[in-house]
């Protein structure tokens, strides 16, 4: 997460912020991880994060507020779990430099806001930075990673969005190692997030690091353009066409948080983008106020047959397997033999699209059942091919069972 204003307002001040603290943790840079990283995600995490919508508005209330309705709304049931609170939820440090969460924000510490996330049979996520500073000019973790894991896993901490603001000429694979190492050995497993918009190659290391790594900048709530250090729903997912290279439990390439619900995109947008995440088996963060959710928004999230898609345990992402022009076709295989399609379309006008079976590598002349997973339309003994007219920016997403021969 990155952002614009804080950035342009603490620039001149970043090289020496960012150094100080970080000479301390420069001199363990070379250190080597010699415990385990724990086994907590062998599919993506699913849950929300505060960012999106909400910014720097965070508070104990809105915390509290969020996971009463993933509880009511039925997405704790659909598989989320994750409440994160995103950036500004730190003030200050203390006379030990311990970190002290935002006092008029947040009453009751953190401690209280983990076991209430946790009474309500979900897992508590926070936010913090390799940098001296977060990218909400807060403060980072630069030189205390240590006592700062120590801090998280007291308080109950599940899962660490690491961010990569205010950094200076720190190295990232050193840096997020040493976090890494310092989560390893706080006494609690604790998920680590990687957010350096894979500017440093993180698939090269990530995987033995943390658990999930962010592949591009930010994303907004649109279907495609840039906006300050963010960028479309559409421009992530081309810089995410390889990365089922490197995917695979407990190492999960993350094209960012869910937009859908937030207003930027029409019903159908949010459609494609929900499916095209679950297709990239990639992490499904809510980022909408789940407190006032509209019917589409819930019924787009808490769909269980592309849920079931992303969380399917064998753990092999899509693929796009056609490209002509603004028609694309992915391919997912799943657990079982069974095979996820999207038939997308980026055009202006709605087309008419099919796959067909040497496309899916299924046997000619082999019958299959078809469920289509946004209808909920299931056919049975189709042969050589599916398809159908596909809207604007919309998408067919089908979850095709071969049938036994006969």
């Amino acid at each position: 997460m990155k952002t614009t204003m804080w950035r342009l307002g603490a620039l001149m001040l970043m090289p020496l912020l960012a150094a100080l603290p970080a000479q301390a943790a420069e001199q363990h840079e070379s250190l080597k991880l010699d415990a385990p990283k724990p086994k907590l995600l062998p599919t993506p995490p699913m849950g929300w994060n505060s960012w999106n919508k909400f910014k720097c508005d965070v508070s104990e209330k809105l915390i509290r507020e969020q996971a009463d309705a993933m509880v009511s709304n039925g997405l704790r049931d659909a598989g989320y779990k994750y409440i994160v609170i995103d950036d500004c939820w730190q003030k200050s440090r203390d006379a030990d430099g311990n970190i002290q969460a935002d006092p008029e924000r947040f009453p009751s510490g953190i401690k209280a806001l983990a076991d209430y996330v946790h009474s309500k049979g979900l897992k508590f996520g926070i936010y913090s930075d390799a940098g001296a500073l977060t990218c909400g000019g807060r403060p980072g973790s630069a030189g205390h990673e240590f006592q700062d894991a120590r801090q998280y896993a007291k308080w109950g901490v599940d899962y660490l969005k690491y961010d990569w603001c205010f950094t200076g000429p720190r190295n990232a694979e050193a840096a997020y190692t040493i976090m890494a190492k310092a989560l390893r050995e706080s006494g609690r497993d604790i998920v680590l997030s990687i957010c350096e918009w894979g500017t440093h190659n993180p698939e090269r290391w990530a995987p033995n690091v943390g658990h999930l790594w962010r592949t591009t900048g930010d994303i907004f709530d649109a279907w495609q353009g840039k906006k300050d250090w963010s960028i479309g729903m559409v421009d992530i997912l081309d810089r995410n066409v390889d990365s089922w290279r490197h995917a695979g439990p407990d190492r999960w390439p993350d094209p960012d948080m869910l937009e859908v619900g937030n207003g930027g995109m029409t019903v159908t947008e949010y459609e494609s983008h929900f499916s095209l995440w679950a297709m990239l088996a990639a992490p499904l963060m809510a980022g909408n106020d789940m407190a006032n959710m509209s019917a589409d928004t819930r019924r787009i999230l808490t769909n269980k047959d592309i849920i079931a898609v992303d969380q399917d345990p064998l753990a092999q992402p899509a693929r796009r397997v056609r490209k002509d022009g603004d028609l694309e076709v992915w391919t997912r295989p799943l657990q079982g033999g069974d095979i996820a399609v999207v038939l997308f379309n980026r055009g202006a006008k709605a087309t008419e699209m099919s796959a067909d079976w040497a496309l899916l590598n299924l046997p000619a002349g082999s019958r299959a059942q078809t469920r289509n997973l946004w209808s909920g339309e299931v056919k049975k003994g189709v042969t050589a091919r599916v398809g159908g007219s596909v809207a604007s920016h919309g998408v067919l997403m089908w979850r095709i069972t071969p049938e036994l021969a006969r």
